[in-house]
């Protein structure tokens, strides 16, 4: 069964990335995080983002946030121009300001282009292999039976679902049932993604669903890096042992952004929201200071109490 690292805006960008890869077992696929339209073409930082060379020895998967045809076919050509072969269509955002313009979990509703979209990837020789990541609906989670058709007709190498609607963002319910239909329905490979935080966490939905292709995880391996690493292992790590490959990592993000950006305000803004998740293990005390350092002295300061306190 395949891990993928489930892309997270603002956080899993190729820096992340790389040093995750280095520190940790890495995922088997990296999901960038969505690439978008900005002033009628693709956002110049999220093409940065899959070209720079930290995403060597990656398996990378670029994904695309669309409105409409257009957005979809200049997004995916500008992910084939930069060398990739696969690409991800993004039908999951729940961020309200997407969804109420069609982008993310709003597409799911927009049966008419995602019909022009399986027509073109159908007919289309540009080389490029699709896949979905998607909710099951923006407020009602059988929203998603009126699409299956059109997906199924749609050449994918997997279909990642969340089984959650877009109103509910990251927190409530999980709508297993539906889940469970969707996995029956289905022609293409499906993917899990939603609440996997431990090792016992992926061990349970592989013996439960031994006929999903893989999984997906995102919060959970923000807050918990060693997580893929764990269960591969089959030994979890103490406290102590997560605080010390922490760090490793974190020295490791530190240097890099020391290196190519200018300031505390702008190596602090990048390094700050690696501490955001994983509190539980560092403890609240020190992301407390942390999250206060105003500079690079007092952020290192902060850092270093980190298992002390």
């Amino acid at each position: 069964m395949k891990i993928f690292y489930a892309p997270v805006q603002g956080y899993t960008d190729a820096p992340y990335r790389h040093f995750h890869a280095l520190t940790y077992s890495p995922a088997d696929i990296y999901c960038a995080p969505f690439m978008h339209i900005e002033h009628g073409e693709p956002r110049r930082r999220d093409i940065r983002d899959i070209s720079t060379s930290l995403n060597e020895n990656l398996q990378l998967l670029p994904q695309i946030l669309f409105k409409d045809f257009n957005e979809f076919k200049l997004l995916s050509d500008a992910v084939a121009g930069c060398g990739y072969s696969s690409v991800d269509l993004n039908l999951g955002c729940p961020f309200p300001p997407q969804v109420k313009k069609g982008r993310g979990a709003g597409m799911i509703t927009n049966l008419p282009c995602l019909n022009q979209i399986a027509e073109s990837m159908n007919s289309s020789a540009d080389g490029l292999s699709y896949s979905i990541k998607m909710r099951l609906g923006t407020v009602d989670a059988r929203q998603w039976r009126e699409i299956v058709p059109i997906i199924n007709d749609m050449p994918l190498s997997h279909v990642t679902i969340h089984p959650r609607v877009a109103s509910q963002q990251y927190s409530g319910e999980l709508f297993m049932e539906e889940f469970e239909e969707a996995l029956k329905v289905l022609r293409h490979p499906v993917v899990f993604n939603g609440d996997i935080h431990t090792p016992q966490d992926i061990t349970d939905m592989a013996s439960r669903y031994p006929e999903l292709y893989g999984l997906m995880i995102g919060r959970g391996l923000l807050a918990r890096p060693s997580l893929i690493e764990e269960w591969r292992s089959g030994t979890e790590m103490d406290r102590e042992l997560q605080i010390d490959r922490l760090l490793s990592m974190h020295t490791s993000l530190l240097s890099h952004y020391e290196s190519c950006l200018c300031g505390d305000s702008q190596i602090l803004s990048k390094i700050k929201p690696f501490w955001e998740y994983p509190s539980e293990i560092i403890g609240h005390r020190s992301a407390k200071l942390i999250r206060k350092a105003g500079s690079l002295n007092s952020y290192n300061n902060a850092v270093s109490t980190i298992g002390s306190l």
